[in-house]
């Protein structure tokens, strides 16, 4: 492959093959090492989702040539920032006036600092921070966000982008988040991008950026609603009663956790409704031979985010879990559950990221039934009277955390039109 870069690929401490690229036509390799693949543990680290085959040939790819994988394999395209990190990829690097690099190069940054346990080498290094400070933090970031601005006005200190840019650019997802690690006896707060030891917490947070509305206190009033009507979730808070806060399920028990994206697991464009369907994400549960107690959370889940009105619940927003001792997937925990739209703007109409029975808007009782009985969940109607249970509450929360009245009014509105949906109660 002409023009042709390298980059090594590492999972539990061993390495495990080299990717390969062409940024001229956007073409990909992959290539085992053949130690790795003697080895008689880790079989299923990539399931065979009709991309990688688990065989010391050279593995060709030219069909991941677009904005969500940009040439390489989906498994390893999930490590690349988001659009929030990627903005703060480019502020990076257009303070060193540089302003390409690879997508390789992308990964070597990235290095052993990703989410997930996948990491990459030769890594690009970057200068050691002891400490954060989160006001300065936000600060930064103001003037990173700040479009009407080029870099060379914003007059960001190396030390605080470099802050920014090694907590900020390995989260997904679109909002400003950052990820932290705070000890778990002295209270201090450093980055979290490497750091994974027991004696921390690993936090993702989810800043409070001169915000129209306060959107991470309605995604905390979710939090509570969601694990009150049996989401799994993991334990969240709020950071000085602004900032959204939960631990990362990457990071647990001192060890990184072996985490894909559906998107990364399938190659289904998150981007695309050709595959983005919750009977998509059903199957591929199946395959994973995940237990029916996930497969039924997963329903809970596909009902929760139509009841509360979660409609940017796409691929990537769905993760599992790779159990290294067990050799097998698990569904991770749930994330990215809150109300999705601006509640101050009325929007006359609007489509899911997932299909339900092939619809994308005025989902039915009966839609989510007939997924119900396609994939064998048992007492479907109950689980919607227990999730339908959590409204009230969600507005007993907003109420509590002094969500602004015309801000929660108008998400219980069009939350209790998806119960009139959804009929009377004598349906459940």
């Amino acid at each position: 492959m002409a023009s042709n870069k390298l980059i090594n690929v590492h999972l539990f401490g061993k390495e495990i093959g080299r990717i390969g690229l062409n940024e001229e036509t956007l073409s990909s390799s992959f290539q085992y090492k053949p130690e790795y693949l003697q080895e008689s543990n880790y079989l299923n680290i990539f399931p065979e989702t009709g991309i990688l085959s688990r065989i010391p040939e050279v593995q060709l790819f030219n069909r991941f040539n677009n904005k969500t994988f940009r040439g390489i394999p989906p498994q390893f395209a999930d490590s690349l920032p988001d659009l929030f990190g990627s903005i703060i990829f480019k502020t990076w690097l257009a303070s060193k006036d540089k302003h390409e690099i690879t997508v390789l190069e992308q990964l070597a940054y990235v290095g052993n600092r990703g989410m997930g346990a996948l990491e990459y080498s030769p890594i690009k290094k970057i200068p050691k921070t002891a400490s954060i400070n989160l006001t300065e933090i936000i600060e930064v970031l103001k003037s990173v966000l700040d479009v009407k601005q080029v870099v060379s006005q914003k007059k960001l200190t190396s030390k605080a982008l470099i802050n920014v840019f090694k907590i900020g650019s390995s989260a997904g997802g679109a909002r400003p988040k950052i990820l932290i690690s705070e000890h778990k006896e002295t209270g201090e707060i450093i980055p979290g991008d490497i750091e994974y030891s027991n004696d921390y917490d690993h936090y993702l947070i989810k800043l409070a950026i001169d915000e129209v509305y306060p959107r991470e206190h309605i995604e905390y009033c979710y939090y509570q609603v969601a694990t009150a009507v049996g989401i799994n979730m993991m334990p969240s808070k709020l950071i000085e009663n602004k900032h959204f806060a939960t631990l990362r399920f990457d990071r647990q028990n001192g060890e990184k956790q072996h985490s894909l994206t559906a998107t990364g697991l399938t190659g289904w464009d998150f981007m695309s409704i050709e595959n983005s369907s919750y009977e998509n994400l059903f199957k591929l549960s199946n395959y994973l031979k995940i237990s029916h107690a996930q497969i039924e959370q997963l329903f809970r889940r596909m009902i929760f985010n139509v009841v509360f009105r979660n409609i940017d619940d796409h691929l990537k927003n769905h993760s599992f879990m790779y159990n290294s001792a067990e050799d097998r997937w698990n569904l991770s925990p749930a994330y990215d559950i809150t109300y999705r739209l601006n509640p101050l703007i009325d929007f006359k109409k609007e489509q899911r990221a997932l299909s339900i029975n092939g619809k994308r808007s005025d989902i039915k009782l009966k839609d989510v039934l007939i997924v119900a009985e396609k994939f064998t969940i048992k007492n479907p109607r109950g689980i919607v009277k227990e999730v339908l249970a959590g409204i009230e509450l969600l507005g007993n929360e907003m109420n509590a955390l002094g969500i602004p009245k015309h801000v929660s009014n108008q998400i219980m509105v069009i939350v209790n039109n998806v119960r009139k949906a959804f009929g009377a109660k004598s349906q459940l």
